[in-house]
C-alpha cells in the first residue's frame, strides 16, 4: 500500500524504532496530531499469556483516574424502584420488559448495559444480540449488581472494562489527546497497573511482553522496558 503524504511526514519527525516512556510517547503523539478532530490514546498491551487455556484469560475493569473523554451511554435493566435509581444516578435508560423486546428487535444504541441479578435470567436469552457486541452484564466487571447506582456513576466517571484477544493483545482507549499529558499519563499507568495485579499464577516468562501507543491517525509508539513493569 502507498504511503500517504501524512505518513510520509510522520516517518520523517518520528523515530518509530525508538523506545519512549509514556510521558514521552504521548508528548509526541499530541505533538503529530494535526487533523481537525481530537483524537483518541490507544493502547495496545502483548501479555505472555495463552488465553485459550480459562486460567490464562486476564480481563477487568478499571477507573480511569481522568476518564475516557467519552460520553458513555447507559442502560441499566431492572425492575420496580430500582429503575429510577439508575435514571437518578444517571443512566440513560432503564427499564425491564419494554427494553428487552426492544433488544430482540435488534436494538443495542448503548455502550454499557448494566443488570440487576434478579434480571439475567430473561436478559441471558438475549446474548446472541449482546454477545457479539461485547454488551452482555457480567458480575465480573460490576455490570450485574443490585446497586445500580454506583455502577452507574463509575462508568459514566471513567470506568472500563477490558479482556485479552485470541491472539494475546488488550486493546484500549485511554482518553482524548487534548487531555494535560499528565492526565494521560495517569491513565496510561492506571490500566497498565490493573494489567499486572492480573496477572495469571499459570502464566510463566515474561508477562507484560510491550505495550505501544498511538492515537486515532498517528503513528504507533514502542514504551520502553522499564517503564513496563512499575506499579506505583
Amino acid at each position: 500500500m502507498q504511503a500517504t503524504k501524512r505518513n510520509k511526514e510522520i516517518i520523517k519527525s518520528v523515530n518509530l524504532e525508538k523506545e519512549h516512556s509514556i510521558a514521552e510517547a504521548i508528548a509526541i503523539l499530541k505533538s503529530q496530531s494535526k487533523v481537525k478532530f481530537v483524537e483518541t490514546l490507544d493502547c495496545a498491551i502483548r501479555l505472555g499469556v495463552d488465553p485459550r487455556h480459562a486460567d490464562q484469560m486476564v480481563r477487568g475493569t478499571v477507573s480511569l483516574p481522568y476518564g475516557t473523554g467519552k460520553t458513555v451511554s447507559v442502560l441499566v435493566i431492572a425492575k420496580g424502584a430500582k429503575i429510577q435509581e439508575a435514571l437518578d444516578a444517571g443512566a440513560d435508560f432503564a427499564g425491564f420488559e419494554e427494553y428487552l423486546e426492544k433488544i430482540k428487535g435488534g436494538w443495542a444504541d448503548v455502550d454499557v448495559v448494566i443488570a440487576t441479578p434478579d434480571t439475567m435470567s430473561e436478559l441471558g436469552k438475549l446474548g446472541k444480540v449482546l454477545g457479539p457486541k461485547g454488551l452482555m452484564p457480567n458480575p465480573k466487571s460490576g455490570t450485574v449488581t443490585m446497586d445500580v447506582a454506583k455502577a452507574v456513576k463509575e462508568v459514566k466517571a471513567g470506568k472500563i472494562e477490558f479482556r485479552v484477544e485470541k491472539t494475546g493483545i488488550v486493546h484500549t482507549a485511554l482518553g482524548k489527546l487534548n487531555f494535560e499529558t499528565d492526565h494521560l499519563v495517569e491513565n496510561t499507568k492506571a490500566f497498565l497497573n490493573t494489567i499486572i495485579k492480573l496477572r495469571p499464577s499459570s502464566a510463566k516468562g515474561q508477562y507484560v511482553k510491550s505495550l505501544y501507543l498511538s492515537s486515532t491517525m498517528g503513528p504507533g509508539l514502542k514504551i520502553a522496558k522499564d517503564d513496563l513493569n512499575v506499579v506505583q
